[in-house]
């Protein structure tokens, strides 16, 4: 299979990527199509539906294998589920599936038609192998069980962020940013109070530390080369 399109995000690697799509409503994203499918013809009628599934690959681990047990995140990363009950990356097929919110079409650009996406749980670049309508009488069922994953995450942490550095970020991408840092982006496995972490951010680089619940910006600036 061929990609029919990229993905173009805030995220310049996997760390603070949401763990699922939708989590972080703020997020923006565009879906960039590639030349053989850069036509409107093959966008008619998808402005009608509010939601779309991406199906995509996990590009980074195309060459990492995959293991029949993995830790999925939501157990702590302390206990092993059969992965084909996880969204674990690490897939015999490193496939990827993502229900985003279709925000609005673009007709006319340099690139041809471009979908505005949020909630969008991708790094940039990530291939994107189709666009599928999400249908509410098929694809919603509220009476499903959820297993082990049957509630949404909270929002775990609280976060502080100096206006200062706040204002490095640009306007419509700051509340974004702060629902990122609010649900955690750390592995589940490491809670060091004096580690500084970080992320590259709209081509910024954002750097926090995490003590007692509460997430706190040391600094945001330029991403290095």
């Amino acid at each position: 299979m061929e990609p029919v399109a990229h993905i173009r995000s805030d995220f310049s690697s996997k760390f603070g990527v949401p763990r699922q799509a939708g989590l972080v409503e703020e997020l923006r994203a565009i879906v960039v199509f590639e030349p053989p499918c850069r036509m409107a013809e093959a966008l008619r009628g998808i402005e009608g539906f509010s939601h779309l599934w991406l199906i995509w690959e996990f590009s980074e681990n195309r060459d990492r294998g995959w293991s029949p047990t993995v830790r999925p995140p939501r157990l702590g990363g302390n206990r092993r589920m059969g992965v084909f009950a996880t969204r674990s990356p690490f897939r015999p097929n490193p496939i990827g599936l993502s229900c985003v919110r279709l925000e609005g079409v673009e007709w006319d650009t340099p690139e041809g038609p471009v979908l505005h996406v949020s909630g969008a749980d991708l790094v940039d670049g990530t291939p994107i192998l189709d666009v599928k309508p999400y249908i509410p009488y098929a694809d919603c069922h509220p009476e499903a069980a959820g297993g082990f994953a049957g509630s949404a995450p909270e929002r775990a942490l609280a976060v502080e962020c100096p206006p200062g550095l706040l204002s490095q970020v640009p306007e419509g991408r700051r509340a974004a940013l702060l629902g990122v840092l609010g649900q955690d982006p750390r592995p589940s496995y490491q809670d060091d109070p004096g580690r500084v972490y970080g992320f590259g951010f709209a081509g910024l680089e954002v750097r926090f530390t995490v003590r007692e619940g509460v997430l706190t910006v040391t600094d945001i600036g330029p991403s290095g080369p």
